[in-house]
Formats: C-alpha cells, structure tokens, sequence
C-alpha cells in the first residue's frame, strides 16, 4: 500500500490503555490483549500510523524518584484524586532498557502487535529517547563514562541538576538529563555526547529499535544537536542525528523519525534527516488566537511545511478541550488538520478529555464524552480520508477587504486543495472573535466560462456562484465569528 503524501497519526497511551483492559479482564493485561476489533476502528477512522506512548522497561530507581517528588505527587493527585500509589509506574521517558516492559508481554508480543497492524495496512511508531537513560539503566554500572559526570562542588552548586549514584561499588556524581531552560528530570541522568563511545551504542540502539518497528518519535530531538549539547554542557558533542538516521535508512530505507522540537529549531532538524518535526509554533499561534500570525505562519515553502506534525494536543500539552472553547477548537482543528504534513491526533482529543494525563501514570480518570466534539471530529475525520487530503495539492488562498475601510478581512485564513483527478476543495476558517466579511482571490483559470456549485463538507449550505466572477473578482464571504467551512466545488 503506497503511503500517502499526507498520513494521520494517532497517539496512544499504551499503559494507560492496558490499566483499561486489565480492569475489564480482570487480570493484567498486555499487548496481546488489544482487541483486533480496537485496531479495525483505527483503520476504519483512517489512520495511517500509531504511535504507542511507554513500551519500554522502566526500572524501580525511576519509579521512586516519581511517587516520591512533591511537585509531581500534586499534579498526579489533580489527576486522579483517589490517585495509588501503583498508579505512579515511573515515566515512560526514564528508559531502564529498550526491552519492552515484561508486564506489556515483553518484545514478542511487540512484534505480534505489529504484525496485526500491519495486517491493516497500519505502521507502528514508537519512543525514542535521545537525551537520557533511567538510573537504573544497566549502563550507570556497566559504562559510567556514557554519562556526564560532575563533582562534588557541582552537585553543592546545583543539586537540581545533579545527583550522587553508586556505580561500580563508588559514589559518583552524574547529571540529571535537562532542557537547558530548566531544572534536570531528577529521574534521568544524562547522556554524554561529546564522547564517541556513547554515541556510537546510541546508534546501536537505535539500529536495534528500527527492527521493532517502523518509526521513532525522538523525544526533545534538539537537546543533543552539537551546538544545543555544547551550550547546556559546555563540552563539545559529536554529531549524533544525521550519521545515525543514515545508518538506519541503510538498513530500513523507508523508517520514519518525527522529532519533538522546540525553539524554532524544526527546519535543523529537517536537515539532519527528520521526516517530521512537531509544528509547536502553529499550535503557539493558534492558542493565542491572532489570525494574521496563524495565516503568515503558512507563508512557508511545502518543503520545510510536507514535514511538519499538525497538532493540538499530545501527552506533553494540555488537553485541546481544555485550551479552547468549544467553537475556537473546531476552527484551530479545521486549520491545524486540514492543512499539509502529518495529522497528529492523540486518544481522548475526539471525546473532549480534559485532564492531561502525565506520562508517569498508568490509570486515567473517568471522564463524560463530549458527544458534540466527538461528531465534529467523525466529521473531520471522514474528510481527512478523501484523496484530495491525503494526496492532493496545497495552496494558502489570499483574503481582501470586502470593501473599504473594512479590515475584518484579516481574520480569514483560507486553503485550496486540488487532486490529480481535478476535484477541487476550498477550506475557509473566520477564526476570529467577531463577524468577518472579505473577498477569497480565486486564481484559477479553468473556473472562467463555467457555473461552478460550492456544496459545504460541514452542514447543508449550497451555493452557485458564476466562474467569471469568482476568478475576477473573488468569493464573498461573511462569516460568524469562528465559523468554517470546507467547500467540494464542482461544475454545473
């Protein structure tokens, strides 16, 4: 099955999901126990990859830092306010080996699953943690020297990034794992790049990750490009991304490797070989809601915006339905989801959830579905899985004053897809506060000579328009505040 231009992903928390099923059955449940009738639905709704979140073995070292820090202990009993103590398992990023966890049924139940996802024409992605290891990751004993050290002064001078660990029967201090913006991940230690021996059975690793499966998400991808590692560190690292995916590509030449990325760092990490980087600055503008910034963030070129993931939530944000009004939601969704790169949808968006579950959580709480989301997303969904969106051509449309003096124009963001067949789609989105009135330039030629039908995706609305005055003059549009719409155009 040929991939499509334009696949959509899904999200799952594997840990959370199997807490689910383990209630349900009554006993621990792991990979082997995800229904076939669960994975048909992920076909049928038209997703092309999922990606499940916390397979890997955590250890008990990393388990306890999470159910003993206070900061985190208070986000977790938000959550869940009859939280237990086994509902704190560790993180699924404080990585003791990259074995899946024997309680998931361990590697052989890995490949079952996805030889079953397979079977749907489904591709499975997975975790990759670049950065750090758990404390209890074997090497801490066995390759100490993969990891950046520090002294006792270092440790009295900054105890938030450092930490004392006995390895090879010695107490030494190590680094925790850190964004340098922040305190270190006290149930991590850092990875040192500027050794080549640990890169070099990083690579390994991830040479051994791409027989598992066919994808990674490689978590804070840019926290070990050369000049990010140098800054935080002050050691100089070699360069990990670029010969490393180029080893895997050797091996598996069609694996994928989608980075969370940050600071503005996407198309660097493009370049060093990424298929797709996180598009956090859409969802920046998104949240804040100015459409200008939004519309000029589609300025780009459709080489560096084919590799961006879409997005409006994952485990990391909060929860859309918690970020953005009901109608603001459905106006971020159509634009985020109906523009190019990869569709990135995590479990729980369709139904409303709105507690953001923290990845060191295996229990979720219970939570009412938002049957209206839930529609409107059946409804996005079908849409997403047309050719025209899968395969088409993108273009951003251009707004103008509806007349003079009238700058609510502004407020329109609007794209044009074409497919090989000829069909034709037009997205509008007001995605303003207010009424919104502007001309949409049509600079298509083949729609002079013709009387041309505009039937909305989205509700009941019909139009007809003349061909003549729509390509000289433009579509009128006067839009409520929010309100979209998905235009199939076809000739009469």
């Amino acid at each position: 099955m040929a991939t499509p231009r334009y696949p959509s992903l899904y999200q799952v928390n594997t840990r959370v999901w199997l807490t689910e099923l383990s209630a349900t059955l009554g006993r621990q449940a792991g990979l082997d126990d995800i229904p076939d009738a669960e994975l048909d639905q992920l076909k049928a709704i038209g997703f092309d990859w999922i990606w499940f979140l916390s397979v890997w073995t955590t250890g008990e070292a990393g388990r306890r830092v999470s159910r003993e820090n206070p900061e985190w202990r208070r986000d977790f009993e938000s959550t869940l306010p009859d939280l237990k103590e086994e509902d704190i398992a560790g993180s699924g990023f404080a990585i003791a080996a990259y074995h899946v966890h024997p309680d998931l049924g361990g590697d052989e139940a890995l490949k079952r699953l996805r030889t079953r996802l397979s079977q749907r024409g489904m591709k499975l992605m997975l975790d990759f943690v670049p950065n750090h290891m758990g404390p209890d990751h074997p090497w801490v004993e066995e390759h100490p020297e993969y990891f950046v050290s520090g002294t006792e002064e270092d440790l009295e001078r900054s105890p938030q990034n450092f930490t004392r660990i006995r390895s090879n029967q010695v107490d030494q201090v190590f680094a925790y794992g850190r964004d340098p913006y922040f305190s270190g991940w006290p149930d991590t230690l850092q990875l040192d790049y500027s050794n080549r021996e640990t890169v070099k059975a990083m690579t390994d690793e991830l040479l051994r990750i791409s027989g598992q499966c066919d994808g990674v998400r490689c978590d804070m991808a840019m926290l070990i490009l050369p000049e990010v590692f140098e800054r935080t560190w002050g050691r100089r690292a070699q360069n990990f991304w670029s010969p490393a995916i180029a080893a895997v590509r050797e091996r598996v030449p069609d694996f994928c490797f989608m980075a969370e990325v940050y600071w503005d760092m996407e198309w660097a990490l493009q370049q060093e070989g990424f298929n797709y980087a996180y598009d956090k600055r859409l969802y920046d503008r998104l949240t804040e809601g100015h459409a200008r910034a939004v519309r000029e963030h589609f300025f780009a070129g459709l080489d560096y915006q084919d590799k961006l993931a879409r997005f409006l939530e994952n485990h990391d944000e909060p929860r859309a339905a918690q970020t953005f009004a009901r109608e603001v939601h459905q106006a971020a969704a159509m634009i985020t989801f109906l523009s190019p790169g990869l569709r990135f949808f995590h479990q729980g968006q369709f139904e409303g959830r709105k507690k953001r579950i923290s990845p060191h959580l295996v229990r979720a709480p219970r939570e009412p579905i938002d049957e209206e989301l839930k529609f409107f997303y059946s409804v996005l969904l079908s849409l997403l899985k047309k050719p025209i969106f899968r395969n088409g051509h993108w273009n951003l449309l251009e707004a103008v004053p509806a007349w003079e003096g009238n700058d609510s124009w502004e407020s329109f963001i609007a794209f044009s897809w074409k497919g090989d067949d000829g069909a034709s789609t037009w997205v509008v989105v007001n995605y303003s506060a207010h009424d919104g009135q502007c001309y949409l330039r049509l600079p298509f030629p083949e729609l002079q000579g013709e009387q041309w039908q505009l039937k909305d995706q989205c509700s009941e609305a019909v139009f007809d328009r003349d061909g003549d005055n729509l390509f000289t003059t433009g579509l009128y549009l006067d839009m409520k505040p929010w309100q979209y719409h998905v235009f199939e155009v076809e000739k009469l």
